[in-house]
């Protein structure tokens, strides 16, 4: 089997309150923490990541996802910006040698 990666690019936002770090992710509503700037970062990659493999795999993607507010859009995006307000979540794929998918 090949490994495909579907990649979803989504803002978050970091604020320091005493000695750690909350970060969130405010269209999924997920929030994480860490010790540092480094470590909140890593850490709500993984909970946003563990949150949309959970909706694909219970089969619950699109009403979770229109129940946050995301609309389906066919306006063409040129560029997210690159930067420290967004994270890049990898969603992994196993996939057959050749599609059986005939949609």
């Amino acid at each position: 089997m090949a490994k495909a990666y579907l990649e979803v690019k989504l803002p978050i936002s970091m604020k320091k309150k005493a000695d750690i770090f909350v970060v969130c992710c405010p269209p999924l509503d997920v929030w994480s923490q860490g010790r540092t700037k480094v470590e909140a970062r890593k850490n709500i990659e993984e909970a946003m990541k563990l949150f949309l493999i959970t909706c694909i795999e219970k089969g619950t993607l699109e009403a979770v996802l229109r129940e946050c507010g995301f609309k389906l859009s066919r306006a063409v995006i040129n560029k997210i910006p690159n930067d420290h307000r967004y994270v890049n979540i990898p969603i992994p794929f196993s996939v057959p040698a050749q599609a059986l998918c005939h949609a």
